[in-house]
């Protein structure tokens, strides 16, 4: 009988089988070091998780908490009258709410220009992101702080932040998306650091808040940030095989 290794495969199988090896080699420096930040995010989500199966944060996380609290008044913030409802402002930016009708937004756009491709990378990376964010929520079942008074009323469970998370996957997914219509470094340089700082600020607000510990809000920065470089290596790969439209920079090579 014939080892099955020594039957001859169709010409157009053996291409599919090469395609992603060519697609690696030509972008081996961005495709490691994508996979190496993916890889740290994941390594740094689990040691959170077994940390928090541990219980061996709570001081730095209740430490953290009281840290932006007035020490004879834990309900209210240090600093001046306005930053709480400035913190407030900055939060609902991570909210379902606002997420939604950006998204919404951002989708309707690039269906009108005919970006399908960019349409579609943004619902699936922003869908995905929240369900997965919704299901680590159930597996973990963090409650929320009682460290502090929190200033705002929530009432879901604690691990991961969805506020950082999801925000961090549609902001940065966006950035991304407008960064590909620019050939000048500089300017994608500055669409990634927007979305990053945005996601960060969002993320320290709901500390300040007291509806998140610290350590909620980092596994929801490095789920987010796995998950969203996941989608972007994906939509690299579909770029490459002529699935989807090349950027603007591309073309212009």
């Amino acid at each position: 009988m014939r080892h099955w290794l020594a039957i001859p495969l169709p010409a157009s199988y053996l291409e599919a089988l090469r395609l992603p090896y060519r697609w690696l080699v030509r972008q081996e420096a961005v495709v490691l070091l994508v996979a190496l930040v993916i890889a740290v995010a994941l390594s740094g989500f689990i040691e959170l998780a077994e940390e928090l199966r541990e219980d061996e944060m709570r001081s730095f996380d209740e430490w953290a908490l009281h840290l932006v609290r007035r020490p004879d008044d834990p309900a209210r913030l240090i600093g001046p009258s306005w930053l709480t409802e400035s913190v407030t402002d900055i939060t609902a930016l991570g909210s379902p709410t606002v997420l939604g009708m950006v998204l919404l937004s951002a989708t309707g756009y690039l269906v009108l220009q005919h970006r399908y491709d960019a349409a579609a990378l943004v619902v699936v990376a922003s869908a995905g992101g929240g369900a997965l964010s919704v299901g680590l929520k159930q597996l973990f079942g963090r409650g929320r702080p009682d460290v502090v008074p929190p200033l705002v009323h929530v009432n879901s469970l604690s691990f991961p932040s969805g506020h950082s998370m999801v925000a961090l996957v549609i902001y940065l997914t966006l950035g991304a998306l407008l960064a590909r219509f620019t050939t000048r470094r500089r300017v994608r340089v500055y669409l990634i650091a927007n979305a990053l700082s945005l996601t960060f600020l969002i993320g320290v607000t709901r500390i300040a808040l007291g509806v998140h510990y610290p350590t909620d809000v980092l596994a929801g920065w490095s789920a987010g940030l796995a998950w969203a470089l996941l989608c972007w290596l994906v939509a690299r790969y579909l770029q490459y095989r002529g699935a989807v439209e090349a950027p603007v920079s591309q073309k212009a090579k």
